[in-house]
């Protein structure tokens, strides 16, 4: 930005964490895996940035931030953290909702920051006045950190961490009941490294099994899938759109188009019989369609809906799966009916507000 003079200087890619099965032993600090957008924050003065994962600004997009910023952070600072929307219950976050924030048209930007505001969780300082932190250990900079953001209110907060590997096992099961995304680890002699992967991340993974209820084609050919679309029934018998499983070798996305052409029907004799007036616009879903998705062809090919596959998920957003599920392996012993929301685990539910407040 034009007049800003920091020792560390947008753009500035986040430093990573690599995925890991269990919460790891060692020399570490463990927070909570927060399901937002990434950002570090640039102020020098009246002047901000919110930088992002893929190196452009978010600044417009989040008007409320930066006022916030200019009164809470510290004069002249870098920060790494997490925007975070809380959706209209307060118990949760709604990732969902966040997505709806990033909008071309400026009087929308500027209703969203007033009804559906966003937060901001910071976990890691890379610069404080004129000395620059990124070479000094994480210990140091989650002190200077706490320290510089004493006084900080929402929608500003300090993440929670600990030391202690038996409470961050603990609140891997407790606060993904506010929408939590698992527990990073982070080494406290660890220096910031942009775009490396130093840390740990540990995320939630369960399995449930799934009708397939239609699929799209992949982009390299008419005769290979692309995707396969996923539903379970609800308490009233309907079936409702909850994702889809894409990651298959080239081989087998084209043995599945062969194997699945027995199931294609129509609309009219679909669950999903109402996408038929939507056909070529977007992915059957109770939700308005992302705006990351706009311009793309979310049409789908019906299917008769009686395979059922079993799928690994991460967790849900709402009655979806918040990420992309994964192929496990197909149920041929499973009747399609008995796939509904009571398989899914339920996490234990926790405060938000108490998650929010813990340093």
């Amino acid at each position: 930005m034009v007049g800003m003079r920091l020792p560390v200087m947008p753009p500035v890619k986040p430093m990573l964490a690599k995925a890991v099965k269990d919460i790891p032993d060692g020399e570490l600090s463990y927070e909570p895996k927060w399901d937002g957008f990434r950002s570090i924050i640039f102020r020098d003065g009246d002047d901000v940035e919110i930088g992002s994962r893929n190196e452009k600004p978010m600044t417009r997009y989040f008007p409320e931030l930066v006022t916030a910023f200019r009164e809470q952070l510290p004069d002249r600072c870098v920060v790494d953290g997490e925007i975070i929307l809380v959706g209209e219950s307060g118990d949760r976050l709604d990732f969902d909702q966040l997505q709806q924030r990033i909008h071309p048209a400026a009087s929308r930007v500027k209703l969203l920051s007033e009804t559906t505001p966003a937060r901001f969780v910071a976990f890691d300082l890379l610069a404080l006045g004129d000395t620059d932190y990124t070479g000094r250990p994480f210990a140091e900079r989650r002190e200077t950190l706490v320290d510089a953001l004493s006084t900080a209110a929402a929608p500003v907060h300090v993440t929670a961490t600990t030391y202690d590997r038996d409470v961050a096992a603990r609140w891997f099961q407790q606060f993904e009941g506010a929408g939590l995304d698992g527990i990073v680890a982070k080494p406290l002699a660890g220096t910031y490294q942009p775009d490396k992967r130093t840390m740990y991340k540990i995320k939630h993974e369960r399995t449930a099994d799934c009708v397939v209820a239609g699929y799209r084609l992949h982009k390299s050919g008419p005769d290979r899938i692309g995707s396969l679309l996923l539903g379970l029934y609800d308490d009233a018998g309907e079936l409702i759109s909850v994702g889809v499983i894409g990651a298959f070798p080239m081989a087998r996305r084209q043995e599945l188009f062969t194997e699945l052409q027995p199931l294609v029907t129509t609309f009219d004799d679909h669950p999903w019989a109402w996408a038929k007036q939507e056909e070529g616009t977007r992915t059957p879903r109770n939700a308005e369609g992302s705006r990351w998705s706009a311009g793309k062809d979310l049409s789908f090919v019906p299917l008769r809906p009686e395979r059922v596959v079993e799928v690994r998920y991460e967790h849900m957003e709402g009655v979806r799966f918040r990420h992309t599920a994964q192929f496990a392996r197909w149920r041929p012993d499973r009747e399609p009916r008995s796939c509904t929301y009571e398989q899914l685990e339920q996490p234990v539910s926790y405060d938000l507000a108490d998650v929010l407040s813990a340093r």
